[in-house]
């Protein structure tokens, strides 16, 4: 058959294109590369279709298998980041100008007040400069204090701001961020910048730009600042590949390194000197578009799939969605890789909807959420269009090109400068939405995903601990009350996010053995395997979580607990 016009892509694509099936007689012109196959002719099109084995099997769930977006709580701001502290409360950053004129720009959510909304928000002060696109982590310091990394503008670009996590659920916090850039600010200004926590327990500031659409800012550094003068590593490849390859995606490999993924490209820095040591094949994009990228503004989102005892896999990381620079398709696939394999190759998995702006949370049961995001554009104010208002379930212990699960729908748009967290009770928190193209708004209203693990009506396993600061490799016994001996234990790192990109995300399933109610959990080994930080603990009955409680792995190498040390700063010490 032939088409009055036609790309690569699915044949429910005529319709949106209006184009037309013709008669085969109208294709007479063979195929440059294999005249003995018809390539169209005369304004034609000719379509081919694949009559083979089905290349992709997606699951389809229904009722409470495929989950449910529910109203938690009416927002008092439109977030640039969340993070879920270590006491249990959940904190929203914005950029100025984007709330009423008179805040803060900084609000505190503790979730077990939602019902009472006035209780249930804190404004916080302390924010002096502007985060707008800035970097988030929770450190590995005795207090699990939140820092939030460069911004937007002027001094703001410098901007170094902590917090100490106070109070818990339902009992009042009162600290409030701290941020003096006469005593401690980045080397460089920075917009766009990632971060992460080394093995060595310091912090990786990477990338960015000088300032608001400006030129690359093609270096990283560490914090605290090494003592002499600029420590500054310049990077080549994050000059060459300006403006594409901003919120870089970091990871510590477990045999050593960091790993960082950018544009449609990534490579592998040695931990000390932060130069090249190995470069990766180009990450595929999409069909149409070979080049696609994945970081923003072509913005797809990375996680870690899960390191399991005894930690012998490789670590295989997985990219998903992102976009192409022109005419800004978005990508329907996701790509995963095993960095320090001899010879690493992508492997491709085609998700059921293209996505752009994606989100992705870490389950407590190994598995993903995809949520957020469009189907069409970029990231952006004003680029992204037609919400993307699907949720997708990614099951790593399933065949590859079957993984994929179409979950529960939204009616709430979550495109730029929205965020996914995952809860202590095991549910996602969704939130944000700053488009700026008239047509959707400024999103207050602050959701949450509710999985299928929280719908059976299966009982939750519960469990007491009494050693919540480990060391590696230690064992730690936990008293654990469930219906079933089908026990096992994960650790979901402490994760900030922002712009698709949720730093300090990564998942273990420890070695665990029980003896009646009492279970010894073995911690991972080294802080290659397992960087220094906070995690959340959970217990799963079969596929059912407990409420997870917050464990400190690795303790603070680096001595951030006692830094900055400046009288505008309040330290714990290590």
């Amino acid at each position: 058959m032939a088409l009055v016009e036609w790309n690569c892509g699915d044949y429910g694509n005529i319709a949106v294109v209006n184009a037309t099936i013709r008669p085969d007689s109208e294709c007479s012109t063979g195929c440059t590369g294999d005249p003995l196959y018809l390539c169209g002719g005369g304004s034609r099109l000719t379509y081919y279709t694949w009559t083979g084995q089905n290349l992709n099997t997606w699951n389809y769930a229904s009722g409470n298998n495929a989950g449910a977006y529910q109203f938690l709580v009416g927002g008092v701001v439109v977030p640039l980041i969340t993070t879920q502290g270590v006491n249990g409360k959940v904190t929203f950053v914005e950029k100025h100008g984007t709330g009423a004129p008179n805040s803060t720009g900084a609000y505190e959510l503790d979730v077990s007040l939602v019902n009472n909304s006035t209780a249930a928000w804190r404004t916080m002060n302390g924010v002096k400069t502007d985060v707008f696109c800035s970097a988030g982590l929770v450190l590995p310091d005795k207090a699990g204090r939140q820092i939030n990394i460069g911004g937007w503008s002027g001094n703001s670009r410098f901007g170094v701001r902590l917090y100490w996590p106070d109070g818990s659920p339902g009992v009042s916090s009162v600290n409030d961020w701290q941020e003096n850039q006469n005593e401690v600010a980045l080397q460089v200004g920075r917009w766009y910048p990632s971060a992460m926590i080394m093995a060595n327990g310091s912090i990786l500031v990477v990338g960015g730009e000088i300032g608001s659409n400006d030129k690359a800012q093609p270096s990283v550094e560490i914090l605290p600042k090494p003592a002499g003068g600029p420590t500054l590593v310049y990077e080549d490849f994050l000059n060459r590949t300006d403006p594409n390859n901003l919120y870089p995606f970091l990871a510590v490999l477990p045999s050593g390194g960091v790993f960082i993924a950018y544009w449609n490209e990534a490579r592998i820095l040695d931990e000390s000197t932060l130069l090249t040591t190995k470069t990766l094949p180009n990450m595929p994009g999409a069909v149409n578009n070979f080049q696609g990228g994945r970081t923003y503004p072509l913005e797809g989102t990375m996680v870690l799939l899960p390191q399991y005892a005894p930690y012998s896999d490789p670590l295989t990381v997985l990219v998903c969605g992102g976009s192409t620079i022109g005419a800004a398709v978005a990508i329907d696939n996701c790509v995963s890789t095993q960095p320090e394999a001899s010879n690493p190759v992508w492997t491709i998995e085609r998700m059921p909807s293209q996505r752009v702006m994606t989100c992705m949370t870490a389950l407590p049961d190994g598995t993903y959420l995809i949520l957020n995001g469009a189907h069409h554009g970029a990231a952006g104010f004003g680029l992204g269009s037609d919400p993307n208002t699907n949720a997708i379930l990614y099951d790593p212990t399933k065949p590859v090109n079957t993984r994929f699960t179409v979950m529960a729908n939204t009616t709430v748009a979550r495109l730029y400068h929205s965020e996914a967290i995952l809860l202590q009770d095991g549910r996602v928190l969704v939130s944000g939405s700053d488009p700026q193209d008239n047509s959707h708004p400024e999103e207050y209203r602050v959701e949450v995903f509710v999985p299928p693990y929280l719908l059976s009506n299966m009982t939750r396993p519960t469990f007491s601990i009494q050693n919540k600061d480990w060391t590696y490799g230690q064992s730690i016994p936990i008293s654990v009350n469930a219906s079933s001996s089908n026990i096992r234990v994960s650790l979901m790192g402490a994760e900030s996010s922002t712009h698709g990109n949720s730093m300090g995300q990564r998942t273990f399933f420890p070695a665990i053995s029980c003896s009646g109610s009492i279970c010894t959990i073995t911690a991972p080994p080294n802080s290659h395997v397992c960087p220094p930080g906070w995690f959340q603990l959970f217990v799963l009955d079969g596929p059912t979580p407990s409420v997870s409680t917050y464990v400190r792995i690795g303790g603070d190498p680096a001595g951030l607990g006692n830094w900055p040390n400046f009288k505008d700063f309040k330290i714990p010490g290590v």
